[in-house]
């Protein structure tokens, strides 16, 4: 009898080191996958296989379900009980909302970074701005898109926020892929210099409203953008069932 007391009490760290060993791996793989959905590499509508992702990314069962779990919880993939997952497809009309709430958002952000940012935020905000600056003449449009995402999380940090500033990036992951495509948009670069001026120069002035004012308008799509937005994700539904 002790002798196989003795063995499950030596069996049961090695079950907690395995399970820590399958929620690293779920942890690893979750952070993967994020990153080909953000990135578009996985694009809306995409599905995501068990057994490929197992084949994959040479793991087991386990791990993959419990990283598509997680990122079903941050509404980044849609499961489909047994027809499997797939990276989550926005509606239009949702689309169009979840913008407008991300104009609300950011605006919130710029209104506490008028009033809380440090000089070292500030500095900070700057300088990615100038590197903005230097990317449009070089018509450099991947390498803006990273800075400018660098620039809006600099925004966020700068508000000194924790939820705000957490459900903003939240917000912006999932709107990453559809963002870009009105980032991209011929003179939309330029454009983006001049409201993202606007924003820092609220923010020097420790004015909350102005900086509000310019972070919501800058977010909120031109009407030309958002018929382009609307074809493209209308394509993007189309070509994935």
């Amino acid at each position: 009898m002790e002798a196989v007391v003795g063995a499950v009490a030596q069996s049961v760290p090695e079950i907690g080191r395995a399970r820590d060993r399958s929620r690293t791996l779920a942890q690893e793989l979750q952070r993967t996958l994020e990153a080909l959905i953000v990135s578009g590499a996985l694009m809306p509508g995409a599905r995501l296989e068990e057994a490929e992702l197992v084949e994959r990314f040479q793991t087991s069962r386990t791990p993959v379900r419990e990283a598509l779990k997680a990122l079903a919880g941050h509404g980044l993939v849609e499961m489909h009980g047994a027809k499997g997952a797939r990276v989550t497809r926005i509606s239009v009309p949702t689309l169009i909302e979840m913008f407008e709430v991300m104009s609300v958002l950011e605006g919130l952000c710029a209104r506490h970074a008028a009033r809380r940012a440090t000089p070292a935020q500030r500095e900070h905000l700057a300088g990615l701005h100038a590197r903005l600056e230097l990317l449009v003449q070089g018509g450099d449009a991947e390498r803006f898109y990273e800075v400018n995402s660098a620039f809006h999380d600099a925004l966020y940090e700068a508000s000194n926020t924790a939820y705000v500033a957490k459900q903003a990036r939240m917000l912006r992951k999932r709107l990453h892929v559809y963002r870009r495509h009105v980032t991209t948009h011929p003179g939309r670069m330029a454009a983006t210099i001049g409201e993202h001026g606007a924003i820092l120069s609220a923010i020097d002035r420790r004015d909350p409203e102005s900086a509000y004012r310019a972070a919501y308008h800058h977010v909120e799509l031109l009407q030309d953008d958002m018929v382009d937005l609307i074809a493209a994700v209308s394509h993007q539904l189309a070509g994935n069932d």
